[in-house]
């Protein structure tokens, strides 16, 4: 073997053990950075969580107890969305709320900034402060979901919270009131209505059951409601306001 062969044939070196970054594991106790610093060092990494300090990745998801209910909360967000200018939504996206927190949210609704809504959003695109409602499908992790992200939102001013316990087949919406979130109480029809968003209307019932015919049914009500005509008067006067020279 020539001496170029045999050089060419030597293996390539592993790059230094400080240059290498660490895998997230369930459970590790970072910073943001470190914590953000080796989630883009995996890039085939579906969903990962920092909150208060300690990384949550969830298992695989099943069909019946995540991912169909996920689609559905998002279909019923998005008609909200879609029929109310000056609210946006969006899916699983990351919050950098402060250094030792990255949740990462199934759904959430905001106002946009020019319509007076209260979420900022870093050079990067990462919203920064508490959108007005934030949504999550808890199978797995009801746990957490319930108690240390429910803190964390509360304390970044999220103004409503919404947790589906697919496991036990029941929706909770909290409304911030001061220093705690409170139960919103489903009305008489069978209807729970958003205190933050007028004219976003739940039929739970419906939503658990998978009855789109009625989960569409509520929404559309509550989108010809006055209070919804209202709100979105209000949204627009805002922004006209804010665009006067």
């Amino acid at each position: 073997m020539t001496p170029a062969a045999a050089s060419s044939a030597r293996p390539t070196p592993a790059p230094p053990a400080a240059a290498r970054v660490p895998p997230l594991q369930s459970g590790d106790r970072l910073t943001a950075d470190e914590f953000e610093r080796r989630y883009d060092a995996t890039p085939d990494l579906r969903k990962a969580e920092l909150i208060n300090g300690v990384v949550y990745m969830p298992p695989p998801v099943s069909d019946d107890m995540h991912a169909a209910p996920h689609f559905d909360m998002g279909a019923w967000l998005g008609m909200y969305r879609l029929f109310t200018p000056g609210v946006v939504g969006g899916l699983e996206g990351t919050l950098r709320l402060d250094r030792r927190s990255r949740p990462q949210p199934d759904g959430y609704l905001r106002v946009l900034p020019e319509c007076g809504g209260q979420a900022a959003r870093d050079a990067g695109g990462y919203i920064t402060t508490g959108p007005e409602l934030v949504a999550e499908v808890a199978a797995s992790s009801a746990g957490h979901d319930l108690h240390d992200k429910l803190d964390l939102y509360q304390a970044y001013g999220v103004r409503e919270y919404i947790v589906w316990r697919t496991y036990d087949g029941a929706i909770d919406w909290f409304a911030s009131a001061g220093q705690a979130f409170v139960p919103i109480p489903t009305d008489p029809d069978g209807v729970i209505r958003s205190r933050a968003l007028p004219g976003l209307w739940l039929d739970a019932a419906a939503l658990v059951a998978g009855d789109a015919a009625g989960l569409v049914r509520a929404a559309q009500a509550g989108l010809a409601s006055p209070e919804h005509a209202a709100f979105v008067q209000r949204l627009q006067s805002v922004k006209d306001r804010r665009a006067e020279p």
